[in-house]
């Protein structure tokens, strides 16, 4: 815990694109950005005259120089390095999803979490959305009764990463789309769903677009390296069977030869809602016998926010109090990466994968 009325001394752990924009929002919210890590020379020196702080090889020398916080946006690889080591000398954690590149990494993070005098938060950044807080809002005073059945897409038309980078490495990332951008709607999935047990699940990954000699696209996050490879999933369709009797059925693609989509239904037995995340909107579905029978859609209007700076707050209110975060933890990152280890087990056998 840290004076309440002091900002956060935080540390920032792997300093590319997604380490400048944490920085950037911990700086908007007057915490106190210490000092960066990084292995690469070139990305310390960009940072260190970027935010004008200084910058290390390891983050040993990090800790010395003191900090109540890390976040930690290095590849999916050294998630488990750094955080073990941060967890270990009792810092707190914020950790970009997902919570490691393989499910035995997962375990290691979420056992030194589970011993851990700090704590450890899952970057999963979409359940800040403000349609998502009402939603969940609204299913705490009973208005959807029972979650049975959630449909979740993030499909691209064309979005795949730069070939070569470490986005399109199985080794380093752990996978491709599902691990990137599926961890993100199946946390949302199971979030909805008030992360019932997942018991069962059927998965087929495909890899039809990243590899080929004449992918075409518009646009590209980071750019294809001189020698193109890619060895990951570029599109996944998955149904997962709770052990309450909900489903969730998964599609999430960097490319498709379909319109993109990024959607959430969610069918409950009083009512049921639509959630797109790529614009926020949350409608909400209901049947009444009231004045006469009828169909009813409720569109919810909110505040446009960054939610990855609405995250950020939270997580520091939580190392300023000194209390471990009730959302986005340890545990419910482990039970998604237990997911995604069986849709890739699921694909490869070509058979349903029981989790009970």
């Amino acid at each position: 815990m840290t004076d309440t009325d002091s900002p956060v001394r935080v540390g920032i752990v792997g300093l590319g694109g997604i380490g400048n924009h944490h920085a950037e929002q911990l700086t908007d919210l007057g915490e106190d950005l210490v000092g960066g890590v990084d292995v690469v020379e070139e990305a310390r020196e960009d940072f260190s005259e970027r935010w004008g702080v200084p910058t290390y090889e390891s983050y040993d020398a990090l800790y010395e120089a003191g900090v109540d916080a890390v976040i930690i946006t290095t590849p999916n690889k050294f998630h488990e390095q750094y955080a073990v080591q941060a967890l270990e000398s009792g810092v707190d954690v914020l950790l970009e999803k997902p919570l490691a590149h393989t499910l035995e990494s997962a375990e290691r993070i979420a056992a030194a979490a589970a011993d851990a005098e700090g704590f450890c938060m899952v970057g999963f950044n979409n359940r800040f959305h403000p349609g998502v807080e009402v939603f969940k809002a609204e299913q705490s005073d009973g208005r959807f009764g029972d979650v049975m059945h959630v449909e979740a897409n993030w499909v691209r038309r064309r979005g795949v990463p730069g070939r070569g980078g470490w986005f399109t490495t199985k080794e380093i990332s752990g996978g491709g789309a599902l691990i990137d951008i599926g961890v993100h709607i199946i946390d949302l999935a199971l979030h909805v769903a008030d992360f019932p047990e997942v018991v069962e699940v059927a998965g087929e990954t495909r890899s039809e677009f990243g590899g080929r000699e004449d992918y075409t696209y518009l646009s590209m996050w980071g750019e294809d390296s001189e020698e193109v490879s890619f060895d990951v999933d570029d599109s996944v369709t998955a149904y997962l069977r709770t052990e309450d009797g909900a489903s969730i059925a998964v599609e999430v693609a960097w490319a498709a030869n379909r319109p993109p989509k990024s959607e959430f239904s969610i069918q409950g037995s009083e009512a049921g809602a639509t959630f797109d995340r790529e614009s926020g909107d949350l409608t909400i579905h209901e049947t009444s016998a009231a004045g006469a029978p009828h169909h009813e859609d409720t569109v919810v209007e909110t505040r446009d926010v960054d939610i990855h700076q609405e995250e950020q707050q939270y997580f520091f209110d939580a190392v300023r109090a000194g209390e471990k975060p009730q959302r986005n933890t340890v545990k419910q990152g482990l039970q998604v990466q237990r997911v995604i280890d069986a849709i890739y087990r699921s694909s490869e056998s070509g058979e349903a994968v029981r989790l009970d």
